[in-house]
C-alpha cells in the first residue's frame, strides 16, 4: 500500500532554531513528528537548554544540538552527525533571524555596516550555507525551507532592517530553487502573519502590528506555530513535489489586503 502523500514516515531532517515554547521552529519539529519524520533540533544558545529540554517529548524526543550558525564548527558537527545518523536528509528548516536591537528600532538608511552585515549573516546567509552542508545529504532529493514575512514585499511600520533582509532571503530562495532542482531538492520560503514569540517581540510596537493583523485579515485571526509547522509538513510531503521557488503566505490571508 503506498504511502499518504502527506505522511513523513521514513523521512529525516534537521529543524534549526528552536528557543522556547513559542518559537516557530518548536510548531514545525512537532508537526514533522506527527506527520512520522525523525530529526535533528538545534537551538542556538547555551541559554535557551533549560526552556526546549522540556519540549523533547512533543518533538518525539530527537537529538537537542546546540548549533550557533556564525560558529562553522558547530555547524559542521551538526551535519557529521546527521551524516553518522541517517547518512541522509530530507528536509532542513531554517528559522532563525536576527538584528542588533539599535538597528532595528532605527530607520534603514541608519543601520550600521556591523549591524547590516550580522543581520545578513545570520538571517539570510546562513540559510545558504546549511543549505550547501545539506545537498550531499539530499541524494534522493529533498525540502529547504526558510521562514520569511510580508515585510519583505512591502513596507511595514518599524519592520526596518528587517525589510531589506527578508527580501535578500526570498530572492535567495529563488535562486536555490533554480540552482538545486535539478538534483530533485525544492526550496520554499514560509511567511507567517504576526506570531508572539521572542525574535517578534524585539520590534518596536509589535502588539499594534499583531492587532492590526487580528482585525483586518479576511479569517479575522493570528496563525499559530502549528499553522507554519502543518505548512511545513505538506511543502516536504510527497503532497507538495511539484512546489518550489515560492514564498507560501501563511497569514489568515492578511498579505491580499492592501
Amino acid at each position: 500500500m503506498a504511502a499518504h502523500p502527506f505522511s513523513l514516515e521514513g523521512k529525516t531532517g534537521i529543524v534549526t532554531g528552536l528557543a522556547n515554547a513559542d518559537s516557530i521552529a518548536y510548531g514545525c519539529a512537532k508537526a514533522m513528528h506527527e506527520a512520522g519524520a525523525e530529526m535533528i533540533v538545534t537551538y542556538g544558545s547555551p541559554k535557551a537548554e533549560k526552556h526546549i529540554t522540556p519540549l523533547a517529548p512533543d518533538m518525539g524526543n530527537p537529538q537537542l544540538m546546540l548549533c550557533d550558525v556564525q560558529d562553522e564548527s558547530q555547524v559542521e558537527a551538526l551535519f557529521a552527525q546527521a551524516r553518522e545518523r541517517w547518512g541522509k536528509l530530507d528536509f532542513l528548516i531554517h528559522s532563525m533571524a536576527f538584528a542588533t536591537r539599535d538597528d532595528l528600532h532605527g530607520r534603514v538608511v541608519d543601520c550600521s555596516r556591523e549591524g547590516f552585515g550580522m543581520a545578513m549573516d545570520v538571517s539570510c546567509h546562513s540559510f545558504m550555507r546549511l543549505a550547501k552542508q545539506a545537498e550531499p545529504l539530499m541524494k534522493n532529493g529533498g525540502t529547504l525551507i526558510t521562514m520569511s514575512y510580508y515585510g519583505a514585499e512591502k513596507v511595514v511600520e518599524n519592520y526596518n532592517l528587517m525589510g531589506p533582509v527578508k527580501a535578500a532571503l526570498e530572492a535567495s530562495v529563488r535562486y536555490m530553487a533554480d540552482e538545486l532542482g535539478p538534483a530533485g531538492i525544492r526550496v520554499h520560503a514560509i511567511s507567517p502573519g504576526p506570531i508572539r514569540t521572542r525574535a517578534a517581540s524585539g520590534i518596536k510596537d509589535f502588539e499594534n502590528l499583531a492587532q492590526t493583523a487580528e482585525q483586518r485579515s479576511p479569517l479575522r485571526r493570528l496563525v499559530s506555530i502549528e499553522d507554519v509547522g502543518r505548512t511545513a509538513v505538506f511543502l516536504t510531503s510527497e503532497a507538495g513535489h511539484s512546489l518550489t521557488g515560492g514564498t507560501t503566505y501563511v497569514d489568515a490571508g492578511d498579505h491580499v489586503k492592501a
